[in-house]
């Protein structure tokens, strides 16, 4: 579940801002350290309410990296639509 995020950072991204690539990188990330601390907590017989804090908290971030994409693809169909890029420099 977690593997099928890749964290990407796209090489043309101002580092200076928050910007969709590295949002993505950092929710990537986050899901990934996520999902070890809920395999650690089940693999350990730990407490039902942390593994179940930890399993919201991995939808949460799976929801947040479907509104990101979302929000790549409008870009998209921004540029398609009227022909540049929003973007562009």
């Amino acid at each position: 579940m977690t593997d099928e995020i890749p964290v990407e950072r796209p090489e043309d991204d101002d580092y200076d801002l928050l910007t969709y690539g590295e949002a993505g990188a950092r929710l990537a990330e986050e899901i990934r350290r996520k999902a070890a601390e809920l395999a650690t907590l089940e693999a350990s017989g730990g407490d039902d309410d942390a593994i179940a804090a930890v399993k919201e908290r991995i939808a949460d971030l799976t929801a947040a990296v479907d509104r990101q994409r979302s929000a790549a693809a409008e870009r998209a169909d921004f540029t398609k639509f009227f022909g540049y890029d929003p973007k562009a420099k």
